[in-house]
């Protein structure tokens, strides 16, 4: 038998149950693993608590795990036993062993270990797509990151600061502060003491930056809006602080035909080929030594329960595993 984390309705995180399951042999095409670490993001408590719905129950949540092939289905012709390898993101994380399609892994190269492997993929190359792809960072630009000492934020300081950016991160408190401007953000708002509009426009001298990267959503959306320069952009990619309210879009034409965008990793790399060049594209950054894959914090995967708990309650900072 193997363990994994189960939710057999969803909730809070006492919802999850650290319970045997059956597995069988990899069908055709897919490949089998054995995870050494897990990742935990937030979008793990999205599907925990029913915000992202799940295709049915139970369930095994986690978006992102590496580890070694065990065994390969029919029709696999890429991967062998023995390989070391990671993903994201697919559903599915929080278990000892699982059954995965051959086409959403990639092999880890010698110069990145399984742990920054499982703490960096989806944080990664979430990162990836959303400063090369879905606005192109130059150097010289201005841009504002929420969440700054976050796990998306952490890499996105340390790869913007290495495209040459000039980066404003928000964070929520003095020690979170300390921590991002550690890992290349310039300007880091603890906006419990801070009002990040008036930062942003001095420091732009009232112009406004032309991107805003916002994971935060509910409390941050309105105001952020302001920060934008005349047709800038809004990348809107998560909600920690709740859903963005109702929302007159005739007020983006006002504010200086701004651009807002919902974008996702899945969309993003919905091809071989895009997760090819976004998952090579943040291994060579991270094996030049530009960017540092740290894990702040460690947990065993049976501990699951209080992972969710610290993660919701901001108790963490950065990326975060679990050992398998």
């Amino acid at each position: 038998m193997v363990k994994a984390i189960q939710i057999r309705k969803t909730g809070g995180p006492a919802m999850m149950k650290w319970q045997d399951i059956d597995l069988p042999a990899p069908g055709p095409g897919e490949v089998q693993i054995k995870h050494t670490y897990v990742g935990l993001n937030f979008i793990d408590c999205y599907f925990r608590s029913g915000l992202y719905p799940l295709a049915g129950f139970p369930a095994v949540i986690g978006m992102e795990g590496a580890g070694v092939v065990e065994a390969v289905g029919p029709g696999v012709k890429n991967f062998r036993r023995g390989n070391r390898v990671a993903y994201a993101p697919n559903l599915g994380a929080y278990a000892q062993k699982r059954n995965i399609a051959a086409e959403s892994l990639v092999k880890v190269p010698k110069k990145v270990s399984d742990k920054e492997a499982a703490a960096m993929m989806l944080k990664g190359m979430t990162t990836e797509y959303l400063i090369r792809r879905t606005y192109r960072v130059k150097r010289g630009d201005t841009v504002l990151f929420h969440a700054a000492a976050g796990g998306v934020g952490l890499i996105a300081c340390q790869w913007l600061k290495h495209l040459g950016a000039t980066v404003i991160g928000t964070v929520g408190s003095d020690a979170k502060a300390r921590l991002a401007k550690r890992h290349g953000c310039d300007y880091a708002i603890n906006y419990n003491k801070e009002d990040f509009k008036e930062v942003v426009m001095d420091v732009t001298n009232g112009k406004g930056v032309p991107v805003v990267y916002d994971s935060v959503a509910k409390t941050t959306f309105d105001k952020s809006l302001d920060c934008l320069r005349p047709r800038g952009i809004m990348a809107l990619f998560g909600q920690s602080s709740g859903p963005v309210p109702k929302f007159n879009l005739g007020e983006l034409g006002a504010k200086g035909s701004l651009y807002v965008t919902r974008p996702s990793l899945m969309a993003y790399n919905a091809t071989r080929r895009e997760l090819e060049a976004s998952a090579n594209a943040l291994f060579d950054v991270v094996g030049s030594g530009a960017v540092k894959i740290k894990v702040n914090q460690t947990y065993p995967l049976k501990d699951a329960v209080r992972a969710h708990r610290d993660l919701e309650g901001r108790k963490t900072s950065g990326s975060t595993v679990f050992r398998v």
